[in-house]
């Protein structure tokens, strides 16, 4: 009996896909897509202004990203996605050339060597190339060997994984190298990969857990660990984050304190508000049934983005596809996750909603391969 990751990878192209081209195939929008998109971004420009305490500099900045996303986005789903496979390789050898300068002449900031400076474009953050790069190099891999993958395959494919992670870490930056990892190995579940190998996975990840903690986590990222577990160890200093986080979620209640009546961001006790903690903020203000409604509009993202990936009738496409979809799932439950106090303080921001023109873009752009595989023949 087939695994339902081969179904995925070999029968999705049966799924409720038809021959006649309509006006949104032809101009390559997908009008789902496209709506909830816009709703998500209203949704954070509204957020965004009350727990910036009202700046509306920012939320200005703002909006200017949120333009130059659907741009990226609408001129992204305009190519084929044949051309997309046929780049992948260039795509990913040069985010590796760019990772390689960044710890060479790269900008050191907090601690951190993550940027690297672009005469007449300004400082990028290289990283943030390769949560496209990879899904793309690993579909590319994989649509050119038979599937399901054998142990062969499914080794090359974690060396190329493995090789951007690396230098990511040296960075450092564990959460993004983390989510890059999971990426690629999205892809690699979904083009079949044999059960027997899934467990085996499992089994060496215990021993793995404790050659990252003692050789390979920086002694911040131990600490961020710890406050996890006993956050009132330390509330005026590594516990303070999550501390208040969980205060203004909890003071929410079921429906809110009411918009720009929440004191926790307005005060300045809620840190990184505007950003990573931008949740909070939202749930203090709107409660349970705001981020009830909230996780509605992500499910349905999330829903649209697999029925594209289940109804595209080539390999690289379909990986690529989910691949996208449940990296973007990643991306909600670790932010979430983190602001509620289940997993270690991580810099992932809540896409679509967290102030930061970067990971807008980048995000926005995931969504321009989305169209491009679904409106293209």
């Amino acid at each position: 009996m087939q695994s339902h990751q081969t179904r995925f990878s070999r029968s999705s192209h049966h799924f409720g896909r038809d021959d006649t081209a309509s006006i949104w195939d032809r101009i390559h929008v997908d009008p789902w897509l496209m709506l909830i998109l816009l709703t998500i971004c209203f949704v954070g420009l509204s957020i965004l202004y009350s727990a910036s305490a009202q700046d509306m500099a920012m939320v200005n900045r703002q909006m200017v990203s949120y333009v130059i996303a659907f741009v990226v986005m609408i001129v992204m789903a305009q190519v084929p996605p044949s051309l997309y496979r046929d780049f992948s390789p260039i795509f990913y050898v040069g985010g590796i050339v760019l990772l390689v300068l960044v710890l060479v002449i790269g900008e050191v900031r907090m601690g951190a060597q993550r940027w690297i400076r672009i005469p007449g474009f300004g400082s990028v953050q290289p990283s943030e190339f390769m949560r496209l790069g990879m899904p793309m190099m690993c579909a590319w891999f994989m649509s050119k060997r038979d599937l399901p993958p054998n142990l062969v395959t499914v080794g090359s494919v974690l060396a190329l994984i493995a090789v951007p992670v690396v230098l990511i870490l040296k960075e450092p930056d564990l959460g993004t190298s983390l989510l890059i990892a999971a990426s690629g190995i999205f892809v690699v579940f979904l083009a079949g990969l044999p059960w027997w190998m899934i467990g085996s996975a499992i089994a060496m990840a215990i021993p793995a857990v404790w050659v990252a903690w003692n050789f390979v986590m920086e002694p911040y990222q131990k600490q961020r660990v710890m406050t996890l577990i006993n956050p009132e160890a330390d509330m005026l200093g590594a516990g303070w984050n999550i501390t208040h986080s969980k205060t203004a979620i909890g003071s929410g209640g079921l429906t809110g304190k009411g918009y720009l009546e929440g004191t926790q961001s307005h005060l300045h006790f809620l840190p990184e508000g505007h950003t990573d903690f931008i949740i909070a903020a939202f749930s203090e203000e709107f409660g349970l049934a705001g981020v009830s409604v909230l996780m509605f509009l992500y499910a349905c993202l999330l829903a649209r983005a697999l029925y594209i990936a289940f109804a595209n009738p080539y390999t690289y496409g379909r990986l690529l596809a989910g691949a996208i979809a449940l990296s973007f799932f990643v991306y909600i439950f670790v932010n979430v996750g983190m602001v509620g106090g289940i997993l270690p303080v991580v810099g992932v921001p809540l896409p679509f909603i967290s102030y930061g023109g970067t990971a807008v873009i980048t995000l926005m752009a995931g969504m321009g391969l989305l169209m491009s595989i679904h409106t293209h023949k």
